[in-house]
């Protein structure tokens, strides 16, 4: 599924549309460039699951926990070198718990990964700077059956 954002503000309440419908133990993975509007998506996401303080990236931290609806656990994996850095951290484990987990930049983690998540790629369009193009792929049923209640609910 296929959807453009015409500006950040668009972004964000894509992104907030879509946490209106997790549940405890869904993974997103954010693919995208720097730049891209991952950490901007993650805001709008953390505002749909009713977090109302400030979403920052945790580049440095690693991995920043919100309280909301659900426990929101916003993982930066950019800085890891080595997919093992991951395993020492316990980040599997916060796959597999009562909260969900948005994840930036996931192919430095893949090993660790469930079977099934929700894969977004942001990408720029050349010819606008504020326009990106938004690329949901499903992988397992939980996240087809997600997709088809975002086509239903007419967020795209």
């Amino acid at each position: 599924m296929v959807i453009f954002s015409k500006s950040p503000e668009e972004t964000y309440k894509i992104a907030e549309a879509l946490s209106r419908h997790v549940r405890p133990g869904d993974v997103i993975c954010l693919q995208g460039d720097l730049g891209a509007g991952k950490t901007h998506f993650a805001q709008g996401f953390a505002r749909g699951l009713g977090i109302e303080e400030h979403v920052t990236s945790p580049t440095f931290t690693l991995i920043n926990e919100y309280t909301g609806r659900l426990p929101f656990y916003h993982i930066d994996a950019y800085r890891l070198e080595d997919p093992d850095e991951g395993y020492e951290l316990g980040l599997e484990e916060y796959f597999y718990g009562s909260g969900v987990t948005l994840i930036e930049w996931p192919s430095k983690i893949k090993e660790l990964l469930p079977e099934a998540y929700l894969e977004i790629a942001i990408e720029k369009e050349t010819a606008d700077e504020y326009r990106r193009k938004l690329t949901f792929r499903a992988r397992g049923e939980r996240y087809s059956n997600l997709m088809q209640e975002l086509k239903t609910g007419c967020m795209c």
